[in-house]
Formats: structure tokens, sequence, C-alpha cells
């Protein structure tokens, strides 16, 4: 006679928030997130390197470092393609088990919505809504979103507006599209009632970098951030969600860019090409270049007699701290076939730059425009007007008049001087106080120690269905 049939444990929701940019410090100028963190529970979350959105969005949702899911950065070099390409959208390219598939395995009809998290076309989740412009062929550049099943659109649209692009990033970046994803999520909670939900809040991420985290406009960002939050707080609460608050980093003050491709270039290892009087970086041909990342850059060495070379060309550059080899990206859990041969790492004070023309005369069209699929490495100056240019403001106008009217326009305002950065991120923290924090409305869920990015996956497992559940 066989037993009693086992029962499918039954999930308890859960509302998962990555809040970019909160750390400690700031956590003490949010009186909500605060409020969560003291009735609840809350640690210190050690990131992972490179601490940047699409490596740790991807090790919380797996349990795997980078060498394991191959998310080595915001972009890589793609070797079979010979081209860089940052903030791709495909899930197909995070490996590893993920943290839905997971909890199917444990009950089958877990249902998850994902709100802006990265990495999410394509992603086995029920409900997927993510920025995605509309490019017209005339060359047009038009704020949307992509969203799974292709209904919800329409419906998010009709109730929000069209998803906000140029509030995302850019110099006009700020609080409404941080706004716009709340009213998302609070929508998807109210009429789907998803098992899970994730939910990206970048708003910090802006004047942090602008200003840097001691800032007072970063301060009144926090500020404004927590008030934002607020409803969707107590609409979690109303229905007996648990509550998760993470960061993937914490911002960092710096001045000093460091200019990592130029350095290469004058050393005769990288080559551009030109066209128009322009000169593009050349990938293919280059003995050496660097995909820059904040404060992590990732140097593409095309042959291994020229590692000598590139190490003797980076040696004393101002501003770099060290260059991993394979024992080294071995040891920070990055030794994976994406990643370059070396690995630079900005010092605190620190960031690299993409930049590799060595006459601003010579740069390409796109170094003064927001453009994130065509700039070989992250540029923070997109989150600038270019305060060199007395007519910046009034060629912005002008453009965003022929936006309206649906004409072509060229939005170059973004400047070619990096100086203005104040705050970046990337290395791991010097310490808690400035690393991310991890906050949950369970009183007792965290343990009382710093938790491990790659702990993420399991823990929220463990309130989806464990003890208390």
């Amino acid at each position: 006679m066989t037993g009693p049939a086992a029962t499918t444990p039954q999930p308890r929701p859960l509302l998962v928030l990555d809040v970019v940019g909160l750390t400690p410090r700031l956590l003490a100028r949010m009186p909500r997130l605060g409020s969560l963190a003291g009735s609840g529970s809350h640690a210190p979350l050690e990131t992972v390197l490179p601490a940047v959105t699409c490596a740790a969005q991807s090790t919380f949702l797996t349990g795997e470092t980078p060498s394991g899911h191959g998310i080595v950065g915001n972009g890589w070099y793609f070797r079979e393609l010979g081209e860089v390409l940052l903030w791709r959208q495909h899930n197909a390219l995070v490996g590893g088990e993920k943290l839905w598939d997971a909890a199917r395995a444990v009950h089958p009809g877990y249902t998850v919505a994902n709100v802006c998290w990265w990495y999410a076309m394509g992603a086995d989740t029920d409900w997927t809504v993510t920025p995605r412009p509309v490019y017209y062929s005339d060359g047009r550049k038009e704020p949307d979103c992509y969203t799974r099943p292709p209904a919800l659109h329409d419906e998010l649209t009709g109730t929000l507006g069209i998803f906000p692009l140029f509030h995302f990033w850019g110099p006009g970046a700020d609080l409404v599209s941080s706004r716009w994803i709340i009213d998302a999520t609070r929508h998807l909670l109210r009429t789907r009632r998803p098992d899970l939900a994730l939910c990206y809040v970048p708003h910090l991420d802006y004047d942090l970098q602008r200003y840097g985290p001691e800032d007072p406009r970063a301060h009144a960002a926090a500020r404004e951030l927590d008030d934002a939050l607020a409803p969707l707080l107590d609409q979690a609460a109303a229905e007996g969600r648990t509550v998760v608050a993470l960061s993937e980093y914490g911002i960092t003050p710096v001045s000093r860019p460091v200019d990592i491709n130029r350095a290469l270039r004058r050393a005769g290892l990288l080559e551009v090409h030109h066209q128009a009087g322009m000169e593009y970086l050349d990938p293919t041909t280059s003995r050496a270049f660097a995909v820059a990342d904040h404060q992590l850059a990732h140097v593409y060495v095309r042959h291994t007699a020229d590692l000598d070379a590139v190490r003797e060309a980076l040696t004393g550059l101002p501003g770099l701290a060290e260059l991993l080899d394979d024992d080294g990206k071995k040891a920070h859990g990055l030794d994976h076939p994406r990643a370059g041969e070396l690995v630079a790492v900005a010092e605190p004070d620190s960031w690299f730059t993409y930049y590799y023309w060595l006459d601003d005369d010579r740069a390409p069209d796109f170094a003064r425009q927001v453009e994130i699929h065509r700039k070989p490495g992250y540029d923070p100056a997109e989150l600038f007007l270019d305060p060199l240019d007395p007519y910046v403001r009034l060629r912005a106008a002008t453009a965003l008049a022929r936006k309206k009217a649906g004409l072509r326009y060229r939005m170059a305002v973004v400047p070619l001087d990096p100086a203005p950065v104040r705050g970046s991120h990337g290395r791991l923290p010097a310490n808690e106080a400035e690393g991310p924090v991890l906050l949950c409305s369970r009183p007792g869920a965290l343990p009382d120690r710093p938790v491990a990015a790659t702990e993420v996956k399991g823990l929220l497992l463990d309130l989806a269905f464990g003890p208390g559940s």
C-alpha cells in the first residue's frame, strides 16, 4: 500500500526590488525602505566583479558567478562577430539555471513578472516588460517598450503612457522612468498576481554618477525615490507579499577618468579605420583594445605573444590599480571565454573611458550622442549636456522639435570631456558602507552576516517555499 500523495508546496508571493545604487549610507536617507529593514531583516550584500547591472543581476537569478553564467559585464567583445556589443537583451546569453526554473521544479505553476530586469527578452517568464525603442527605417528612434504577452503593451501604455525612454537614460534621465516602472509593477500585481514580481528601479544611478554620492542632489534623489516606492510597498503589504529590496553595487566618488584605449593606441596596439573624416575602432585588426565598463575594462589581446607588450603599455597608467591575468580572473569568478585576456581594475577614485581617438575633431559622430549600442564601451558622459557648447540647449530643443514633428533628428549634445562625472562603480567596495545591501520585510529571514550575491537565488527560493511561507 502506498503512502499519501506528496503535496506541492504553495508559494508565498514575493516582490523583489532592485534599487540600483542603494547603500547603507543612502538607506539612512530613505525612511520607507529603512522602516522595511528595521521591522524586517537586513544584511550587507557582497557583490561580484564586475559590480555592474548585467553581471550582478545574472548572479542573483542563477546563483552563479560570471564564470558560470557568462555575463562578464554590461557588454563584451563578441569574437565570433568581430564587434563590441553592450546592453544586449536576449536571455539566451545567460547560462545557468534561472530562479523561475528552480521555482517551477518545486511548484510547476509558479508565475513570474519581470519589469525591466535585464536580459528579459526570450526569458521563460509569464509577463515581461523591458525598454525597447522603435527604430524607424529613416533613422528615427522613438521611446517604447517590449512586452510579453504582446497585448500587455497597449494595456500598459494606454494606462501609463509610452515608456519614457529618454528619462531612463541620457541627459534627461530622472525619476519619471522609475515612476513608470513602479506603476507598471503595481498594475501587474493588481491584475495578474504573479508569485514573483521583479522590479528594476534605476533612479539612484543618475545623480549619483552625475554629482557623486555625497552631493545634496544625490541625497534628494534618494528621498524622491523613497517617496515614489511608498505606494508599491503599501500595495505589497496589503497583498501579503514578502518584499525583498537589494542593490547591485554602491556608487562611490570618482574624479579621474582613465583613457585606457588611448594608452593602447599610443603604444601601437590599437588600430582604427577612417570614414568621412571620422575614426572608428577596428577590433578585428587591433593587437589589443579595451571594452571599458565603469571601473573595469576587459582588455582583448589578439595574440598571446602581445601580452607582455600590453602589460608594458598599461603599467603605470594613472588610475589603473591592477591587471588581472588568468589566475586573477579565476580568483574573482571571471574566468569565462567572453572575458578579456586581461582585466583592468581602476583605482577607487578612477574609472575607464572608452575613448580611442587622439583628436576630438576625428571623433565619430555617435560620440556626441546617446548611443549605447554603437559605442564600444560605457559612456557616463551621456548623462550630461555639453557644458562647452553655448548652444547646446538650443540644439537639443531643435532636435526635440524635429522629433515631435516626425522628422529625422540628431541629438548631438553629449560632451567629449568626461571630467563632470563624479560617481562610478564596478570594482569591489572597500567597505560595507559603500557596498550594496539586502533587505527583507520578513523578520529573521536573512542571516546575521554578509550575504554573497550567489546566495540570493537560494534565499529567494527559501522565502517562497521554506518555513514560514
